[in-house]
């Protein structure tokens, strides 16, 4: 392996990892707007801290919500791909990312259960 190849590696200028990173960097710079914007109009990071604890009940219910819906396109796009591809083979991936997801997601909001406590 050459040193330019090294340096350059092809993955990194795949068009799907651009679009996965620019994705994740607008993300990101959104988070990072909304808390600015919002320590701005209470006026200080203390009380923006308490806004945000006192409507966690509200962020719990949106991101409920957010759950259901992705869980019904997954639902969906599950099913499409189980005709496409009807093999034992594509079931075991589909149930290794669903077991992953469901994973996650119960330790993302442990963790935002035990912060609240």
């Amino acid at each position: 392996m050459s040193i330019k190849s090294w340096l350059r590696p092809a993955w990194l200028f795949n068009r799907r990892v651009g679009m996965a990173l620019l994705w994740a960097l607008l993300v990101a710079c959104i988070a990072v707007a909304v808390n600015i914007v919002g320590i701005g109009i209470v006026g200080s990071i203390d009380d923006w801290e308490r806004w945000l604890r006192a409507h966690s009940a509200h962020f719990l219910v949106w991101r409920l919500l957010v759950y259901t819906v992705t869980a019904y396109g997954w639902w969906w796009m599950r099913g499409r791909l189980r005709e496409r591809e009807p093999e034992s083979e594509a079931h075991q991936r589909l149930l290794r990312v669903e077991i992953a997801a469901v994973v996650t997601i119960v330790l993302l909001e442990a963790s935002q259960l035990l912060r609240a406590s």
